[in-house]
């Protein structure tokens, strides 16, 4: 459930090394640190070395994980997988948090996943009848363990993942090391989360988002395809193939990766979340104008969309908010007035930008109301005179069960009111939601499709947890 006071959040991030040289720990480092974003419950690395899989994780932010003396305690590598992980299937425990190690007659694998699997509970127990145990409650122990079941059934490891992986339902990009020095990059039929390739003169690097590649050294190459495994080694692209399953129309990339998930210095399958973002701005004021003085977006991802929002209107755009950077994990609410303030104390209206204005506040997204409530009327108490929100993502009807954390129909606040209750109940003086095809025209450059279920209810992803769950008829 999605926890108070807080944005959306998706499962995890996932990465992987394949170098020429002995950097893959300190490579993998830096990247979790940009991916961090998509995760901050816990994180994990993963090194190949000396034909044996190391692994430490905990839960906490990369920093705080691998400070620099455990750092330096991974042996020389040049194979590594990282993970960092929000949770939505299992609780925030050390056992939970990626990679998992498995080993089996006659080897070891690491797995990291991102993503959320519908068949998780049925696959368990197919496992769990066949003498395997389990030591965490997440989907992505489920993942690891069957792969590490059909590698050694088929005797042979792409053999093994390509099996394993056509028996998954759900949402899944993974990384995955071997101990004999194998990488390997695999995303479900339907490309419901981002993956992507990257090289330079020292190897390979798989990631969730680019912006890792970047940040890494690496040149981007291209997106994993739906249905692709890619198989890397000794810094080299060796090997592709695709799955059988077919993509099913009416699913496809989380579209929300582009509304929030995904750092703006992203390239998702072929088109720039900052684009996407922007797009989404000018979207909004041609569907939803609004008489006002001033533009203003609510730190982060709400800022692209106010770009886009003040080009198209001619207002100016303002800093509305100072951003306390600084609270992170560390902040609790010991009383109930805190917590009622907690929204200030992270996101404190800018006085000197606001005071006697006409606001157009831009958000991405309306979950049950409270923060944006908060928000609207810290920024009346500085001085706006009049608060217009508009939202860069349609109302959300329908929970997910693909690894965003949407909480259930019933808590939902466009499932409870009209929208002229919730522009009341928030205290707004309008209320603009972007439109469904609006938004599909703000990403219209990426090459996938679209997964809105979320918003719309198509292929409503509760029919098919349940038809996932029914499936027990599993060969062993």
């Amino acid at each position: 459930m999605t926890k108070p006071n807080q944005k959306l959040n998706e499962e995890c991030a996932v990465l992987g090394v394949s170098l020429l040289s002995n950097e893959a720990v300190g490579v993998t480092y830096n990247g979790l640190l940009t991916l961090q974003h998509r995760g901050q419950e816990g994180c994990g690395i993963a090194v190949v070395a000396e034909g044996n899989i190391i692994c430490k994780k905990d839960t906490g932010l990369v920093s705080e994980v691998f400070a620099q003396d455990r750092l330096a305690g991974f042996p020389a590598s040049k194979i590594a997988i990282g993970h960092t992980r929000y949770s939505t299937t299992g609780g925030n425990s050390k056992a939970n948090v990626g990679p998992f190690v498995t080993e089996y007659l006659t080897g070891r694998i690491a797995t990291a996943h991102n993503g959320n699997i519908t068949n998780a509970k049925a696959l368990r127990a197919m496992l769990e009848g066949c003498g395997l145990r389990f030591k965490a409650t997440s989907d992505s122990e489920v993942v690891a363990s069957l792969l590490a079941y059909r590698i050694v059934k088929e005797k042979d490891i792409m053999q093994g993942i390509e099996k394993a992986v056509g028996e998954l339902e759900g949402a899944f990009s993974l990384c995955i090391a071997t101990a004999d020095g194998h990488l390997f990059a695999v995303r479900d039929p339907q490309g419901f989360r981002p993956l992507c390739l990257g090289t330079s003169e020292n190897g390979v690097i798989v990631a969730s988002e680019s912006c890792a590649l970047e940040a890494c050294g690496f040149d981007f190459l291209r997106d994993v395809e739906p249905g692709e495994t890619v198989l890397i080694k000794d810094g080299e692209i060796v090997r592709s193939t695709r799955s059988a399953k077919e993509r099913k129309k009416e699913f496809g990339l989380c579209i929300f990766e582009y509304v929030y998930f995904a750092r703006p210095d992203s390239v998702i399958d072929g088109l720039s979340v900052y684009e996407a973002r922007f797009n989404m701005g000018k979207i909004l004021f041609k569907e939803h104008p609004a008489n006002a003085d001033i533009v203003c977006g609510v730190p982060d991802s709400g800022v692209d969309a106010a770009i886009g929002y003040a080009a198209a209107s001619g207002l100016p755009l303002v800093n509305g908010f100072v951003k306390n950077r600084y609270i992170g994990r560390s902040f609790i609410y010991p009383t109930q007035d805190m917590r009622s303030s907690a929204v200030r104390l992270k996101l404190n209206p800018l006085r000197a930008s606001v005071d006697g204005k006409r606001v157009v506040l831009v958000d991405d997204s309306i979950v049950r109301g409270t923060t944006s409530e908060k928000i609207i009327q810290n920024l009346k108490a500085a001085g706006a005179k009049e608060v217009h929100l508009r939202i860069s993502s349609p109302p959300f009807l329908f929970a997910c069960r693909y690894g965003t954390d949407i909480d259930s129909k019933e808590n939902l606040i466009a499932n409870q009111m009209s929208l002229d209750e919730i522009c009341r109940k928030i205290g707004a003086d309008s209320l603009g939601y972007i439109s469904i095809d609006g938004l599909k025209t703000a990403c219209n450059k990426c090459s996938l499709s679209f997964c809105t279920a979320c918003f719309t209810g198509e292929g409503d992803c509760e029919d098919v947890r349940k038809n996932a769950l029914e499936t027990t008829k599993i060969k062993k």
